[in-house]
């Protein structure tokens, strides 16, 4: 095939340079979805339209610091810490 046909076309497909904002509900469902035995994290990404590296995180929030760790991108205090904050 000649040179100038091979590269004649392409596409550049962007997303307009936004981020997605993903709520607690959602990220829940998601990470709910990853801990199905015999599913891929990568499957469920690409169904739900986010980056494999994206869930591995909510899903380690999650497991580390429970349901509260997913619904925002801060740091994580954990159970223990809240209870001596408390009393």
């Amino acid at each position: 095939m000649p040179e100038h046909v091979l590269m004649s076309e392409i596409e550049i497909i962007t997303d307009g340079g936004r981020r997605r904002r993903w709520s607690a509900s959602e990220k829940l469902r998601i990470v709910e979805e990853t801990l199905e035995e015999g599913t891929s994290i990568s499957v469920v990404a690409r169904r739900n339209g986010g980056a494999p590296n994206l869930l591995y995180r909510w899903r380690r929030l999650m497991l580390d610091g429970g349901a509260v760790a997913v619904s925002e991108d801060d740091d994580v205090t954990s159970n223990r810490a809240v209870r001596q904050m408390e009393g």
